[in-house]
């Protein structure tokens, strides 16, 4: 070749990289356009870990796009009432909510289930469950019909089972006891007496102070050692077996979702499954401090006892079969809950149960360090 064709040659290839250069930038525009949304929270600013697991997914949507897809959060309350926060994004008042589904159990029990019910999954079962099991595309078909799309955003591990002013021994002990108790939860204990109050989280200590209540859960000891409830309900009672691994979910306006770009619709399930991951690691990082500090300035632990777990278990039980007697989709739901559990809580007792057991045991004869 000679030197007149090489320059010739080179020069066009030289025009062809320009022209795709050129050409890219346009591309990449329209595949991450500028975007903005809202997002309504379920949670007050002041309950950082769970409130923040809606920072958490905005930032990394944020971050992925270089700032093209902006999510902003509100706080509840801001833009409307906490628990109106899947109405809101259902309407279209916001393009996305994070809240928790079974705060809408009233509507249809199904929207419990997607969360947490009595005796169902613990966190780590629960999303075993939700990305491998099928349980998002089931609870998905389900919220379709309500105009949303839903990921999970979070898990705060096993919950307490809340704080007491007296000492609950007996099933008996529960009949006529007045206590703050949320959703799907509430018609099963009111099978055993309990008489459910619900009451927004900023007037439960009020409430308990005063005697307007007897007992009140809410989540764990991160949250509830700022809300100081040991001052007023010393007894503090565990496992919240109506909250074994409840998820926060994130949703999202189906009709805005569906008008995202593919990559964006694929980042958001990223961004989600980050900030559920996420919000169960700080929690359980948070949590065995927390509760150190509560027992320290008065809290009492105690455990539900076997004969109130059974009736309780025996009372869900219930509560299901009536359920599913009439709602073709929650039985269709909560029978994979339950093959699942029965498979989980088998394996359950093999390697891990064991090998949890003997480090407990290691924690209590003080050989950890």
């Amino acid at each position: 070749m000679d030197r007149r064709s090489f320059i010739k040659r080179a020069g066009l290839g030289g025009a062809g990289a320009v022209a795709a250069t050129t050409l890219a930038a346009p591309a990449i525009a329209q595949s991450n356009p500028k975007i903005s949304w809202r997002l309504t929270s379920s949670f007050p600013k002041g309950l950082d870990t769970i409130y923040g697991g809606a920072q958490v997914f905005a930032k990394h949507v944020s971050d992925a796009t270089d700032g093209n897809f902006e999510i902003q959060v509100f706080a509840a309350g801001e833009l409307v009432p906490g628990l109106q926060a899947a109405d809101a994004a259902s309407a279209g008042t916001v393009e996305a909510c994070h809240t928790v589904s079974y705060y809408y159990w009233g509507k249809d029990p199904v929207w419990a289930l997607a969360s947490a019910v009595p005796f169902a999954l613990n966190a780590r079962s629960q999303n075993a469950w939700q990305y491998h099991g099928g349980g998002i595309d089931l609870c998905n078909e389900f919220y379709a019909k309500h105009n949303l799309v839903a990921f999970p955003g979070g898990n705060t591990g096993v919950q307490m089972g809340g704080w007491f002013r007296k000492e609950i021994k007996t099933v008996e002990d529960l009949q006529g006891l007045k206590m703050r108790i949320g959703g799907f939860a509430g018609a099963v204990v009111a099978r055993l007496g309990v008489i459910p109050q619900q009451i927004a989280g900023g007037e439960i200590y009020q409430a308990l102070e005063k005697g307007t209540i007897d007992a009140a859960e809410w989540v764990g000891p991160y949250d509830d050692e700022k809300l100081g409830f040991q001052k007023v309900a010393p007894y503090y009672y565990y496992p919240g077996f109506w909250e074994g691994g409840p998820t926060v979910h994130l949703m999202f306006n189906k009709a805005k979702f569906d008008e995202l770009p593919k990559n964006y619709q694929s980042l958001m399930r990223t961004a989600a499954q980050a900030a559920d991951a996420n919000m169960l690691q700080k929690y359980d990082y948070l949590n065995p401090t927390a509760v150190k500090k509560l027992v320290a300035n008065g809290a009492q632990l105690r455990p539900f006892s076997p004969e109130i777990l059974t009736a309780c278990f025996e009372a869900a039980n219930e509560t299901y079969a009536e359920i599913e007697a009439k709602n073709p989709t929650f039985k269709t739901i909560w029978d994979s809950i339950k093959a699942f559990r029965k498979d989980y809580f088998l394996w359950e007792q093999v390697a891990e149960y064991t090998n949890d057991a003997f480090m407990m045991q290691l924690q209590r004869s003080g050989k950890l360090g």
